[in-house]
């Protein structure tokens, strides 16, 4: 497949923001299903059966279960949605302002022909960061459209922000990804990026990242 990385356009928005969404909002199902098989959370939706059936029937032993896995299913569905609501809502509204202004930052589109016609199929940004008198890029919105993964778009992108941050002078790359990103955390690892911290901290409510069971992962390379 013909494919080009080049620097975002102001006519490309409608189609990252769209990308975007859908790229994140695909690990809900994940992120529900590896919560719904911890140990925990089996324990608990067992013990919910057995106390459904003694206090009340057939349909109390189904109830229960149910309702339990609608509420950490609901967890899972805001955790994502609600950061897709509130990236679009503000620095996906103005992507040149906030990830091309200044000196250090940029945001790259993978464009590729399809259907006869050019379609945006990936995405990646860095955003300069500094930390006293040291200087690196911090990733993001790192997302493969689901008809372009297995094909080394992903690592094609991320050697691009790399590169990128080599000729600026950076120091290291950072990035935060989540334990539903099995894929990513792969991809990362291959690439040469290692684990330097793990937490339960999240822009969502303190219960939904804990019911979610995801675990933050922060990785870096440096160059």
């Amino acid at each position: 497949m013909p494919l080009v990385i080049r620097r975002y356009r102001p006519s490309d928005k409608d189609s990252v923001c769209e990308l975007f969404s859908v790229g994140i909002k695909e690990h809900i199902g994940p992120c529900f299903y590896n919560a719904m098989t911890t140990p925990l959370y089996i324990t608990i939706t067992t013990s919910l059966c057995i106390a459904g059936y003694f206090l009340g029937s057939w349909l109390g032993a189904v109830l229960l279960p149910m309702l339990w896995m609608c509420i950490v299913y609901y967890c899972c569905h805001e955790l994502y949605t609600g950061y897709v609501r509130r990236r679009l809502y503000t620095e996906m509204q103005d992507i040149p302002g906030n990830y091309m202004s200044r000196q250090g930052d940029c945001f790259w589109v993978a464009e590729a022909e399809e259907g006869g016609r050019a379609q945006i199929v990936g995405t990646v940004a860095v955003v300069a960061k500094e930390n006293g008198a040291e200087r690196f890029g911090e990733m993001f919105r790192m997302i493969i459209s689901p008809t372009c993964r297995r094909m080394g778009l992903g690592v094609r992108l991320a050697q691009t922000l790399f590169d990128f941050c080599k000729e600026n002078g950076f120091s290291k790359v950072v990035l935060q990804t989540s334990s539903t990103q099995v894929a990513a955390v792969a991809l990362y690892k291959k690439m040469g990026y290692k684990i330097v911290l793990l937490h339960k901290e999240s822009e969502a409510s303190n219960w939904i990242t804990l019911l979610s069971q995801i675990t933050v992962i922060e990785m870096e390379k440096h160059i």
